[in-house]
């Protein structure tokens, strides 16, 4: 890491200058700097990595979110207790002199500047830039603007947003980066920065052909909307009345709309996804990208060594990983062995549910809110009691955070542990505290079967399986986001429910059913009674899937139609 601005100097000459601006709200880079609550959080960490790799001239800009979003604490009965994460910035960021401002409510707000360095495979580097407003000189109010991710009101929100898009592109030109060519906004959060760009270029053309936009949710909650009563009073006269038709919806500014106005290049981050966009925003020339993971990141260390003796080459170029079909089943079964031990042996330390090394072992590792159904797999605990006692034991590993103020959520977390107390020994159930990048490592890993339950069709991509994938796990999914591309049925994984319904969500008595019919009379048969078979599914994912659904494609996808066209 830099010790000074001579150093500085040199690393910017290592990168070159950076063309590309990304901003995004939460960057999970390293899984010592908490900056992070979820899937958009990792894939920009894996975006950047990807970008370092490929020696694409990106720097990236974020919030320091010194105190995380939360460390996640479950109760005997699954209450959710959220305390502040414990993160010393100055171990792993350096401070940089720069500084910029921005105005909040008529107040000037100053900002400093954290850096963080990604190093690529060649040693190209790409700079990560941490916003932090904890400076002397700064009211209480403005100096916690930094310091929880997705914290506080709609107030507190909004001013993140300023600091993250108006303070952002200030903050890049504070720190020389005068030569950017594109604005890329990972998700609506940064799009006030589109103003502060038209403010300096006055040209709603010149500003549209410098950004990028891509949106992640087809869920309305996912979109940020803010009174205009509110936004005028905390942003000044900095929004033009001119635009307010196009970037509003029902009186409140709607960031996604705004990112939408001012960008020439906008996707959704999978096939459907796309679709579902040009629905949402109808009028608007939505492309699609389908999100990727990246490979060296996820793939555990029994498949590294795996893949390095047999695809040399793969962890700059992951489709190689598509000659994974020449490894012998055998040394993909150790590979995996070793990755579930891991996780096994991590999990009985850490509760006294004694799960064993041979038995079939489900994952659930995400954000725990209703629409990911959480809870569809232990709906009927005596179906599940039944088939364990006809074939064989089913464990069952489940992760993740419900927003504090997603009770629906909570209630998911507490009904599992309801279960979890009452189901008998055939099925064991365990859930895991605070789920991390660490966490997501073992369990993408570590587990038999990758189960994704979403509510169609509200799955924008879902990136957990792909990591799965690297690792030979086969997905069990809903027909949503990436696994409708990624899918091939009992060769790379299998779908829950109907590919086409008449319906415009799915149906939870259905998915139900088809669950623990393809359990009982698919999957776990074909995992205690055709091992030969399953090993054969498990290369599939990688061969196909992995060498695919990666962010080294996707961000050669970026450059080619986004970035540099």
């Amino acid at each position: 890491m830099p010790d000074s601005l001579e150093d500085k100097k040199k690393t910017d000459k290592i990168t070159g200058k950076p063309k590309i601006a990304y901003f995004s709200m939460e960057i999970g880079i390293d899984e010592n700097i908490p900056t992070y609550s979820g899937g958009l959080g990792i894939l920009a960490g894996d975006t950047i990595k990807s970008c370092a790799d490929l020696n694409v001239p990106v720097v990236g800009v974020t919030l320091l979110s010194e105190m995380g979003y939360f460390y996640q604490k479950l109760d005997e009965n699954g209450n959710q207790i959220e305390l502040p994460m414990q993160f010393e910035v100055s171990n792993y960021l350096k401070l940089l002199p720069a500084k910029t401002e921005v105005k909040i409510d008529s107040r000037d707000v100053k900002i400093r500047v954290w850096y963080y360095k990604v190093k690529g495979i060649s040693g190209f580097i790409v700079p990560v830039f941490f916003l932090d407003t904890n400076i002397e000189g700064n009211s209480e109010w403005d100096k916690a603007l930094t310091k929880y991710l997705y914290g506080g009101d709609h107030k507190y929100r909004l001013a993140q947003e300023i600091i993250l898009g108006i303070g952002g592109v200030r903050m890049l030109q504070a720190l020389g980066y005068t030569t950017i060519d594109r604005y890329h906004m990972n998700e609506g959060h940064a799009a006030l920065g589109t103003l502060e760009l038209y403010d300096q270029l006055n040209d709603v053309e010149k500003v549209r052909d410098e950004c990028v936009f891509t949106t992640h949710t087809p869920v309305a909650a996912g979109h940020d909307q803010y009174d205009l009563s509110i936004v005028k009073s905390m942003l000044g006269n900095i929004l033009p009345d001119f635009i307010l038709d196009d970037i509003t919806f029902e009186h409140k500014l709607n960031m996604t709309k705004l990112a939408l106005f001012f960008s020439h290049y906008v996707n959704g981050v999978a096939k459907k996804h796309g679709e579902v966009s040009r629905m949402m925003f109808p009028g608007y020339s939505i492309d699609s990208i389908t999100n990727g993971v990246h490979s060296t990141t996820w793939v555990s260390e029994p498949f590294k060594r795996l893949f390095d003796k047999h695809m040399p080459g793969w962890r700059s170029d992951p489709y190689i990983l598509r000659s994974a079909q020449s490894i012998q089943k055998t040394e993909i079964w150790n590979a995996h062995q070793e990755a579930k031990k891991e996780l096994i042996d991590f999990v009985n330390k850490q509760s006294d549910v004694n799960m064993n090394y041979d038995d079939f072992t489900v994952g659930f590792g995400r954000r725990q809110t209703q629409y990911k159904r959480p809870d569809l797999i232990i709906s009927n605990p005596n179906r599940l009691m039944q088939i364990a006692e006809k074939i064989g034991p089913i464990q069952i590993i489940f992760a993740g955070k419900a927003h504090p103020k997603d009770y629906s959520g909570k209630d998911a977390i507490k009904k599992i542990f309801k279960v979890m107390k009452t189901i008998d020994n055939n099925v064991k159930i365990t859930f895991i505290n605070n789920y991390d990048i660490n966490i997501g490592k073992m369990m993408t890993s570590g587990v038999d079967l990758w189960l994704n339950t979403p509510r169609r069709p509200k799955e924008a991509s879902g990136t957990s399986g792909m990591k799965a994938a690297h690792n030979g796990v086969p997905q069990f999914s809903t027909l949503d986001g990436w696994w409708l591309e990624g899918c091939i049925e009992n060769i790379t994984g299998w779908a829950i429910g109907p590919e086409k319904t008449d319906k415009a969500e799915s149906d939870d008595e259905i998915d139900k059913n088809d669950l623990y019919d393809k359990l009982e009379n698919w999957i776990i048969p074909k995992f205690y009674n055709d091992r030969d078979n399953w090993i054969r599914t498990m290369r599939s994912c990688i061969a196909i899937n992995a060498s695919f659904f990666n962010t080294n494609r996707m961000i050669q996808q970026y450059v080619l139609n986004a970035y540099f066209r």
